[in-house]
């Protein structure tokens, strides 16, 4: 590569599979450190690596002419073909099966493409098996646990956020993708009427988004007058500088949850249909509890409660 080369990470997919392949991104920024390291993916969850150790830049996937080079032999936008030949190496996450992808990449003039997608599997923890094709470049990826560095003017965020309440602060995040993969909303209520009634209390953090709009009202209504932060729909950037300041984070097998052990917030995880060892934060600050037979119905509040007194212990 020239003194000061170009690398392209092509990543889409949801939060929590953009922070698992952080570690990879991790191998290129510290094998490369002097390169111009670029990110094109989805705007909001890119934000958590530009500026922020990982990127020097990003852009976003979500551009009309991007879909011609899903199509074979189709004539290229010369703006993108120009972007893309300007890097000396291109990482492709992109699920192509066809290769059509692969194909007008080269078309447009990249010469180091190295497709990267693969369907995972139980066969190591999901980090892992995302760096894996960096090997084809010499890259071993040894430390699975992803890490993600909020900039000052997010600290900045978190302290005008919070307050001055020294209270310890518990992020709560009951939602997730799938109600398979959710505890059930009862035992939320009763897990964050048992920390409330503490003899001093914590401030809880209620962290979530669109799609977990009925579990947050529910339990801003239940949890109404009592020292609750309602934390919903924050710039990714945002929340991991408020999540890096918790005592203590609780969620499901969730992109929320990854980002809060990528923070560095200590984490009780509450796992039912997914495997943990492939799919929990490889963080050593995580504490996973596993439903038995994976419904997280028989997972009851005295074990989670459990799991949080020992933590705060």
């Amino acid at each position: 590569m020239p003194a000061k080369p170009r690398i392209l990470v092509i990543r889409g997919g949801a939060i929590g599979d953009f922070i698992l392949t952080l570690p990879a991104i991790r191998l290129l920024r510290e094998n490369f450190p002097a390169a111009h390291l670029e990110i094109l993916g989805y705007r909001h969850i890119v934000a958590l690596a530009e500026g922020r150790v990982y990127a020097d830049a990003a852009r976003s996937i979500e551009y009309g002419p991007m879909a011609g080079f899903f199509v074979p032999r189709s004539e290229l936008a010369p703006d993108l073909a120009e972007y893309f030949a300007s890097f000396q190496q291109v990482v492709s996450y992109l699920f192509d099966p066809d290769g059509f992808f692969e194909a007008n990449l080269r078309r447009a003039g990249v010469k180091n493409l190295l497709p990267a997608y693969a369907k995972l599997d139980d066969s190591a923890h999901a980090a892992h098996q995302l760096a894996r094709p960096l090997q084809s470049l010499a890259l071993y990826l040894e430390d699975h646990a992803a890490t993600v560095h909020p900039s000052p003017e997010d600290r900045a965020f978190a302290d005008a956020f919070l307050g001055s309440d020294d209270a310890p602060l518990i992020a709560l995040h009951p939602g997730s993708g799938s109600p398979r993969k959710n505890w059930p909303l009862e035992n939320w209520r009763a897990l964050g009427g048992w920390m409330l009634a503490r003899q001093s209390p914590p401030r809880l953090l209620l962290i979530g988004g669109e799609a977990d709009h009925a579990q947050l009202e529910a339990l801003a209504i239940a949890w109404r007058g009592q020292p609750v932060i309602l934390a919903r729909g924050l710039p990714l950037p945002h929340l991991a500088a408020l999540l890096a300041r918790c005592r203590l984070y609780l969620g499901h097998d969730t992109g929320i949850s990854h980002l809060a052990a990528a923070a560095g917030s200590p984490s009780l995880l509450l796992f039912g249909p997914t495997d943990p060892a492939i799919w929990a934060p490889a963080n050593p600050h995580v504490t996973v509890l596993t439903a038995p037979g994976g419904d997280l119905a028989l997972l009851t509040p005295e074990i989670v409660q459990a799991g949080i007194t020992a933590l705060l212990a």
